[in-house]
């Protein structure tokens, strides 16, 4: 990692995310999904913006995590253009993930660094470290968990924007995403929103937000605007879906601490940074109780 960008090694050792993964039902669904998802995959960073500390101090950043992705290794990341292109489905993320350069493989308990050659590569038999040897299932599964787009397509989708956080907030993801992308007609009405941006309004949006969060815009509006009508089509989608627990309510319960993030216009990390300022007198230590669950 340290060949490949400046801050793979962050990631790898002090980030911490929260991931959600979802189905889809057929290869358009997941295109569409896919689509929906990529491109507010930067509102769902602002909304669970939470690192603001890097060795217990403020670093400037509302999602510093967020940033550290940015520069990590940029042959594997990144928020993917070209789903966006004609032709998009399986085929065309497989022949993505067949160029995407391999980190190693994996022969009974032993870890061979391949780095730099691709996955095209080992079905040819061509590994400089293994010459001859063929690729089998388990390889392709080891590969494709080493690819890290802001949404990554395995069997299913995986949500990778969000810092974690507090219980509420962990619960409040798949609520997000599930209201979104599980009700076809808030999962319409979200691409209605997203779907005239161009790959650089896109791009730019997702390198202003891990400083800026709900204050990041594009054309002219501002993320705060944005994820407020994204939460409402979350919610009345959560409401479509009528999934009561066994007191009788309904998902959109999770969204609520969303939607007073909203109120207060404040993200995680701010209330963080007040904190820091405020109570926790320059300190971080006190986040480990305060934090807790």
């Amino acid at each position: 990692m340290p060949k490949v960008g400046t801050l793979g090694l962050d990631m790898m050792y002090r980030t911490c995310t929260v991931q959600t993964n979802l189905d889809f039902a057929s290869e358009a669904d997941m295109v569409k999904k896919l689509r929906v998802s990529i491109t507010l995959q930067p509102v769902a960073t602002a909304l669970f913006a939470n690192s603001p500390f890097t060795e217990g101090k403020p670093n400037g950043y509302l999602s510093f995590r967020s940033e550290i992705w940015r520069d990590t290794d940029n042959a594997r990341a990144g928020m993917l253009p070209w789903v966006f292109e004609p032709g998009m489905g399986f085929e065309r993320w497989v022949d993505y993930a067949l160029d995407v350069p391999m980190y190693f493989i994996k022969r009974d308990t032993e870890y061979v660094d391949v780095a730099g050659q691709s996955f095209r590569d080992l079905l040819a038999g061509k590994l400089r470290a293994l010459p001859g040897i063929r690729a089998t299932t388990s390889d392709w599964a080891n590969h494709l968990s080493s690819i890290f787009p802001e949404v990554r397509l395995k069997r299913y989708l995986e949500m990778r924007g969000a810092d974690s956080g507090t219980l509420p907030n962990l619960l409040a993801l798949p609520a997000l995403w599930a209201g979104l992308l599980y009700d076809d007609v808030s999962l319409d009405a979200a691409w209605d929103l997203v779907k005239s941006w161009s790959a650089e309004e896109r791009q730019d949006l997702r390198d202003a937000v891990p400083k800026l969060a709900l204050a990041a815009t594009i054309r002219g509006r501002r993320v705060f605007e944005i994820a407020g009508e994204v939460l409402k089509l979350a919610r009345a989608g959560l409401k479509r879906r009528n999934r009561l627990d066994a007191s009788g309510k309904d998902e959109t319960h999770y969204l609520e601490v969303l939607e007073a993030r909203l109120a207060h216009k404040t993200t995680p990390a701010q209330e963080l940074l007040d904190k820091f300022n405020g109570p926790w007198r320059g300190a971080v230590d006190p986040i480990y109780a305060d934090e807790a669950y």
